[in-house]
């Protein structure tokens, strides 16, 4: 089968290929990838600039980690939740592939209603954003929440948990050159305020909050140091990762967690599976149920990608901050019955 794996980390998305690997192992579940779903991540993993490609993803590898799609087999498991046919999503490594080995753990089903292209991003962004906030964040009901990237896969989740959770919310959005479109893209997630981080933000989010500030930053970028400005005394930052920094880590003073008394907080979604199961559980649970109820929904970057030849193509939109939403290309090939459940 076709896969894009990762033989030596790359210099350029252009250096990624398409390669005939095995079948995955038929004493696991299999999925065959309808869809998949990028992220900032896989530009990391790729270019060998994630902490994890220290230690759990060395070359070889099959990039991609959010996928959509059938099962095929379920493999000698005969009490499985799943059968043959079963439409699903899930997070796993390996995802930029025409099929897929995984653990039954790391598979749901897909929503009634939801297609596919939708579904496909729901893997790791809205566990992350869900288990950031409800879990480990603990927002409460009226309580100020700063998204940054609130245009990504990531942030566009995160406006609609903390939403569905009764807080209310600052979205603040990357100064690029397609800030107005992130902009639209946002509002339409129903954000109390949408601000772009440009100069004098901070003071903006302030005057949104009443002069208060937030009580919680939910942060993917890197800008905890100026988040700080704009936090509440006693608020809780957790910190989800660092899309906007290129590889690089942010250095914060910790002078300034300390006047404002602030709890930072990190969280890792995958590791937290790996150390703590049944906290994942929960977030599943809460989350299926959010869905169940429709308080959460996809959003799917306008841009359509078709096959594994176009990775190196939406890798280099996402690159280039030209992507909202979750950017979704077509594993599968394109029948007339599929085009339908897209």
């Amino acid at each position: 089968m076709k896969a894009i794996v990762i033989d030596k980390f790359i210099k350029s998305h252009a250096d990624l290929h398409i390669s005939e690997v095995a079948q995955p192992p038929p004493d696991h579940v299999i999925v065959k990838v309808k869809c998949a779903a990028l992220n900032h991540v896989d530009l990391l993993y790729a270019r060998g600039q994630h902490q994890n490609n220290t230690r759990l993803h060395k070359p070889p590898f099959t990039l991609g980690s959010e996928f959509a799609g059938v099962i095929t087999s379920t493999g000698a498991n005969p009490t499985s939740k799943f059968r043959p046919g079963d439409r699903v999503f899930g997070n796993a490594l390996g995802a930029f592939a025409e099929a897929i080995a995984v653990d039954e753990k790391n598979i749901h089903r897909v929503p009634d209603g939801w297609s596919f292209e939708g579904a496909c991003g729901l893997g790791a962004t809205a566990g992350v954003s869900y288990g950031g906030l409800v879990e480990r964040a603990k927002v409460r009901e009226g309580e100020w929440v700063m998204i940054t990237g609130a245009s990504g896969g990531l942030g566009l989740m995160a406006i609609q948990v903390a939403k569905a959770e009764g807080a209310r919310v600052v979205a603040v959005v990357g100064n690029s050159e397609y800030k107005e479109e992130k902009e639209e893209v946002c509002r339409s997630n129903g954000p109390n305020e949408v601000v772009v981080l440009e100069d004098g933000w901070e003071e903006k989010v302030m005057d949104a909050t009443g002069g208060k500030g937030v009580d919680v930053v939910y942060d993917s970028v890197g800008v905890v140091g100026s988040s700080i400005r704009c936090l509440a005394h006693f608020g809780r930052v957790i910190l989800i990762g660092f899309a906007g920094r290129g590889g690089e880590m942010e250095k914060v003073a910790m002078n300034r967690i300390l006047l404002k008394q602030a709890v930072v907080i990190g969280y890792r979604f995958g590791d937290t599976d790996r150390r703590n199961p049944s906290e994942n559980e929960r977030v599943w649970k809460g989350l299926m149920d959010m869905i169940d109820r429709a308080l959460v929904k996809p959003t799917v970057y306008k841009e359509k990608y078709y096959g594994l030849e176009d990775v190196p193509r939406a890798m280099n939109d996402l690159a280039a901050r030209k992507v909202w939403g979750k950017a979704v290309f077509h594993v599968a090939e394109m029948t007339e019955t599929t085009k339908s459940m897209l």
